[in-house]
């Protein structure tokens, strides 16, 4: 191959995403529930989906599986994870062990900017509650979480938020009523008024209270087996 077949070659690779961009666009699908729990991952759908190779894909899932969100089965493939009942209630565990002082940090040490950040986006949640956007909702109440830890400014924290939100969309999608948010509004508002007032132990306290809640109000549900077209959810 001459030098400009090359450096077109090598011009390709560099624009191809990369494994941990992969990896959070496909943790966002489940977030979002755009992907249930049980779906197959196809790898082929995948490349053709994200415009990289299979090897990419691979090392992409088994990162994800690392994070205990994507099932690796040998001979059969790989699928979005089906939490039981006891995993559910682990996740939850590490959620009341993080979360509560993740509130705590981030009351201490939001700007006012981050106030304003948090209110635009209780406001977007308003939104699709009263729109009855329950996908929507559900988003945007797991990403609160997340936004709780981009201010407390602590990038392992922040990961680990992520990795437990994606999660719990898992459960929620497996064991949540359908009609009913994981999140509710007026406990995401209490925990803004304490960040407010600078209350970081309000803020503490509040956050262990919430996820209480929403571990409580799970219930045993269907599972979503209808197929999912991967290369529609992903391909910008």
């Amino acid at each position: 191959m001459n030098s400009v077949g090359n450096a077109a070659e090598q011009e390709n690779r560099d624009e191809e995403l990369g494994e941990e961009e992969i990896v959070e666009r496909i943790l966002e699908a489940i977030i979002d529930q755009r992907l249930p729990p049980g779906t197959k991952l196809s790898e082929a759908a995948l490349c053709e989906a994200f415009g990289v190779g299979r090897m990419r894909i691979r090392q992409s899932l088994l990162l994800l599986s690392s994070r205990e969100v994507v099932e690796l089965l040998p001979n059969r493939g790989a699928f979005v994870a089906s939490p039981s009942a006891e995993q559910a209630r682990e996740v939850f565990e590490a959620r009341l062990m993080i979360e509560p002082n993740v509130a705590r940090l981030a009351a201490e040490r939001a700007t006012d900017e981050d106030l304003k950040r948090l209110e635009r986006h209780l406001q977007l949640e308003h939104e699709a509650h009263r729109g009855n956007k329950r996908r929507e909702s559900i988003r945007l109440s797991g990403n609160f979480h997340v936004l709780l830890a981009e201010i407390a400014d602590n990038a392992v924290a922040l990961r680990m938020v992520k990795e437990l939100v994606s999660r719990t969309s898992l459960i929620i999608g497996i064991f949540g009523s359908p009609g009913v948010s994981n999140c509710r509004d007026e406990d995401h508002d209490e925990i803004f008024n304490a960040f407010r007032t600078r209350n970081s132990d309000s803020a503490s306290s509040l956050m262990s209270k919430h996820l209480k809640y929403i571990q409580e109000h799970l219930e045993l549900g269907a599972t979503d087996d209808s197929a999912s077209d991967l290369v529609a959810i992903f391909r910008k």
